[in-house]
């Protein structure tokens, strides 16, 4: 089956990159700062101050079903769902989120990408090889680094972050204030927003993804997790100072994964044959062909194989229908799979031969373009 076949399950929409994605939350609230050089695309109300909240794996669908144990996120103003970056998946919203860019500008392509000056694979959350710089790997200004020029840039994270490979690569540019545990991050976040002084906050939460990951997003651990963020922001946005305000986004949803869905796909030589390299995650593979394979032909293969279970697509296939962004830099695309096979149904993809068995214990997993995984809140107080 060709991945061109019209008989091949479409895909669903590229993100709305310039309009209704998480790259325009953190532009849009330097905006409403009044920030020069952004531009305001949620249509955020001024203030003096902006608080940005990143809660990492609170998809607006998982939102929608539990919103009755999160009382404060169910009464903040919706401005409605914004699109996750492609993949989705927290290296690459939050480049998008820190830079304002597209992935196919900032070059952040999945969770493992190839470096194509070393033909190897690179892991963007952590384990940087010590020869790849972040800022040469990234080098478009986050917003952070250019809203500092102006206004008081914050940053407030755990404390492991600080120094992280991604946080100089997209995060990086005002103060970084570090926290150990929810409430700890919550007080230290209220001591930023000083009357008189205009100010944007970046605070991160990645407690629920954590969560979800180990147990899934329909475990009693997440829904403790979901209210303990809740608890947080009441007490947040109840002692805000006057003229400040606080959006609330995340970087994707989640999907659960049953055991016997977890597959081990390098077990299968038909779909190894002609692969150089895997990257990607288990729900959005990243596959690089080698010199003699046809992308078409490896992907006519792999969609022979799991049917309806997937999406496949070839690079150039989603490079031309905006998944990377419009105009992406072709030097940056290197890093990405040839053909990339996208979980259409519950089900988690894994090169074992690369990755061993631990992985296969994940529950919660994103990556992909269900709407569990794509879709994310906008909430105002």
């Amino acid at each position: 089956m060709s991945v061109e076949d019209p008989a091949a399950p479409a895909l669903p929409r590229a993100p709305r990159y310039g309009s209704r994605s998480v790259a325009e939350v953190m532009g849009s609230a330097a905006a409403a700062l009044g920030v020069p050089g952004f531009r305001n695309a949620l249509n955020l109300p001024s203030a003096q101050r902006y608080v940005v909240v990143l809660v990492d794996g609170l998809g607006s669908r998982l939102l929608r079903e539990t919103a009755s144990y999160a009382p404060t996120l169910r009464a903040a103003q919706s401005l409605g769902e914004l699109d996750a970056a492609f993949p989705t998946t927290t290296s690459v919203s939050l480049s998008c989120l820190g830079t304002g860019a597209t992935p196919g500008r900032h070059g952040m392509l999945g969770y493992d990408v190839v470096d194509p000056a070393s033909d190897r694979v690179v892991n963007m959350l952590g384990n940087w090889p010590s020869d790849v710089d972040p800022l040469a790997w990234q080098p478009e200004p986050t917003v952070l680094d250019r809203a500092a020029q102006h206004v008081d840039a914050v940053t407030v994270s755990s404390p492991r972050f600080e120094s992280s490979a991604l946080t100089r690569a997209v995060l990086r540019g005002g103060r970084f204030v570090g926290a150990h545990g929810v409430y700890a991050r919550t007080a230290r976040t209220l001591e930023q927003l000083r009357e008189g002084r205009r100010g944007l906050v970046y605070f991160y939460w990645d407690e629920l993804d954590k969560t979800g990951h180990k147990a899934g997003w329909r475990s009693d651990d997440w829904l403790r997790s979901l209210e303990e963020l809740d608890s947080a922001l009441k007490r947040l946005v109840t002692k805000l100072p006057a003229n400040t305000r606080v959006i609330l986004t995340a970087d994707h949803g989640m999907v659960d994964v049953a055991p016997e869905h977890r597959v081990d796909y390098s077990a299968v030589p038909e779909l190894m044959a002609g692969v150089r390299l895997t990257a990607g995650e288990p729900r959005a593979v990243q596959l690089h062909t080698d010199a003699d394979t046809d992308p078409e032909e490896l992907a006519s293969r792999w969609s022979a194989h799991y049917r309806d279970a997937v999406w496949v697509a070839t690079k150039q296939h989603l490079a031309a229908h905006g998944y990377f962004g419009p105009e992406p830099d072709q030097g940056l695309l290197e890093r990405a799979g040839d053909v990339w096979v996208l979980a259409r149904e519950d089900i988690a993809l894994y090169d074992v031969s690369r990755q061993g068995t631990r992985p296969l214990a994940m529950v919660g997993q994103h990556g992909s373009l269900t709407d569990q995984e794509r879709f994310v809140p906008s909430l105002v107080w």
